[in-house]
């Protein structure tokens, strides 16, 4: 997927967080959505079983929602040491290890198929975490939005937020996102001493 852009689609995101079942498909039937792509890479939940993968999809289906399963776009990744990332501006070490694995083969797969989904049906992808930007989400929101994807954020009932490109997020011509660490100012004032 590297150079490929892809105008005209959107991608709706959003977290199961504590909501009870019949909450979370409420919120996606009021932004419309009809495929739900859980990209956990465990998908199961001990304190919420209704988010299960096979109870989830079972009730999905009865609401006329699609579930797809997509292992290769969850979080929970080791990535490179931390001295040879090229995504050191992060902090969270969780954050730069799902940064770093952008350039895996099993993730461009997925992201490609994500988005060719996407174009078939208006489809969000689902995480746990109900805020995007403390979820491995807000990486895989700016890989979208850095090649034409619409990205919007499902908070709460009648709030969404569209995704905007992260503080730090380099885009190369490639289409590569990187997190580079901050550059120091290059010339900075000397210090007199009294």
């Amino acid at each position: 997927m590297n150079t490929v852009t892809h105008p005209g689609i959107r991608v709706f995101t959003i977290g199961h967080s504590t909501r009870p079942l019949d909450d979370f498909v409420a919120l996606l039937h009021e932004n419309g959505i009809t495929q739900l792509v859980d990209i956990r890479r465990y998908p199961g939940s001990h304190k919420w079983p209704h988010f299960n993968k096979e109870p989830l999809a079972d009730a999905l289906a009865k609401e006329r929602v699609f579930y797809v399963w997509l292992e290769h776009l969850g979080g929970r990744r080791h990535g490179l040491p931390r001295a040879t990332s090229p995504n050191q501006g992060l902090t969270s070490d969780a954050f730069r290890n799902y940064a770093d694995y952008l350039a895996d083969p099993g993730f461009q797969h997925a992201v490609t198929r994500l988005v060719h989904l996407a174009g078939a049906m208006p489809t969000a992808i689902m995480c746990a975490e109900k805020l995007f930007w403390k979820c491995h989400r807000r990486i895989l929101s700016d890989y979208l939005t850095a090649h034409g994807v619409e990205v919007i954020h499902i908070i709460d009932h009648s709030r969404t937020q569209p995704h905007k490109l992260s503080a730090g997020a380099v885009v190369s011509d490639d289409g590569m996102v990187t997190y580079p660490p901050a550059q120091g100012d290059l010339f900075p004032e000397p210090v007199h001493s009294s």
